[in-house]
């Protein structure tokens, strides 16, 4: 029997409060945010911001988008 398979087997007899927070306790570890990828994305969120203020690109009605794949 593996590891994981202990943990779960004495994971079922916790009350259901109990595995609540277990598994939220396991979820929020998945869950950790990258700092490079963040980095990267507040870089593009600047420069898709600077192209709309100049004219660049433009902005699109969150209705028009939904409308196109209804």
């Amino acid at each position: 029997m593996t590891t994981t398979d202990n943990i779960f087997k004495e994971a079922l007899s916790l009350t259901p409060s109990e595995k609540a927070q277990l598994i939220d306790k396991l979820i929020s570890t998945l869950d950790k945010s990258d700092k490079e990828i963040d980095e990267l994305w507040a870089q593009e969120a600047e420069v898709r911001i600077d192209a709309y203020d100049q004219g660049k690109i433009r902005a699109i009605s969150l209705e028009s988008v939904l409308q196109k794949y209804r």
